[in-house]
């Protein structure tokens, strides 16, 4: 696969066709109305969303992930290809596909109208031996993404896995593969009031770095070592927030392999979120001009 083998980030998850419908608030689980005050069709998936930043900073990068030969599968080749992103898709009987209801605020309700197929084992031995090629491995919430980092557990070998566990709970049974298998987890403190507290049980099951997004109050990150570090968030007229992690992620991972320590990655990763945050799309290469 010379794509894969051109890369030093592999990024193994998903790639979607989204709908965004900007409400003033959420609904309540009552029957009424309310009307939207924008919408927009774009490239979703925390993948696509860290492979359009890594490719941004100069970092060569593939995206591995399954799409349906479909509509929403062209529209997600096309935006990835107006990004520049090296895609390697992999065949599915469908293309993930949402409805992303959000407020200005960046409160969410995500819709699943579609999922992928369920991934083929020669699928999964071909993106485990891309992943296996490159520098850094990351790999997203899935369950192609389950099945490879089930592999690494069971003794399989391969770059460094990064993950990101997004709204962690410290307990969720799906995540817990992903964080034992990683080599540095990401996360945000939506589902606790200790992220602290939530990176050290994370680094007890075997990571060496906890980072852990705060929204406007920035991000901290944790050292198996003991280390500790913070950022502010860099300030910006807010657009959209989908996609402000995967954007931090991407800064923070291209400074790590620029040899930055961990308060210039940090710093880097505030930077890389206002990008996202300043556009509709996860990354406004991906916009039609």
């Amino acid at each position: 696969m010379p794509l894969a083998a051109e890369s030093r980030v592999a990024v193994c998850g998903p790639a979607s066709w989204n709908h965004l419908i900007v409400l003033d608030r959420l609904p309540e689980a009552v029957p009424h109305m309310q009307f939207a005050l924008a919408d927009t069709h774009t490239l979703g998936g925390t993948s696509a969303g860290k492979v359009l930043h890594l490719a941004d900073l100069g970092v060569a990068t593939a995206l591995h992930g399954l799409l349906g030969r479909d509509a929403d599968g062209e529209q997600v080749t096309a935006a990835l290809g107006r990004a520049g992103v090296r895609l390697e898709a992999y065949e599915s009987e469908r293309t993930e596909r949402h409805v992303n209801l959000m407020t200005a605020a960046g409160e969410r309700v995500s819709l699943y109208l579609a999922t992928p197929s369920a991934a083929s084992v020669d699928t999964i031995d071909r993106v485990e031996s891309a992943l296996a090629a490159a520098e850094v491995a990351v790999v997203d919430l899935s369950e192609m993404g389950a099945a490879i980092v089930e592999r690494r557990l069971a003794g399989g070998t391969g770059a460094p896995i990064w993950t990101d566990l997004h709204d962690y709970d410290g307990a969720a049974a799906f995540h817990e593969p992903f964080l034992r298998a990683a080599d540095v987890v990401f996360m945000n403190d939506d589902a606790t009031d200790d992220p602290w507290a939530l990176m050290q049980s994370c680094l007890d099951r075997g990571p060496r770095l906890a980072v852990c997004t705060l929204g406007a109050r920035g991000a901290i990150a944790l050292a198996a070592s003991g280390e500790r570090a913070s950022v502010s968030a860099v300030p910006v007229d807010v657009i959209d927030t989908n996609g402000a992690g995967d954007a931090f992620f991407a800064g923070f991972l291209a400074a790590s392999l620029a040899g930055a320590g961990m308060d210039g990655c940090l710093a880097a990763g505030a930077r890389q979120a206002v990008v996202a945050l300043s556009s509709e799309h996860l990354h406004p290469a991906v916009e039609v001009r």
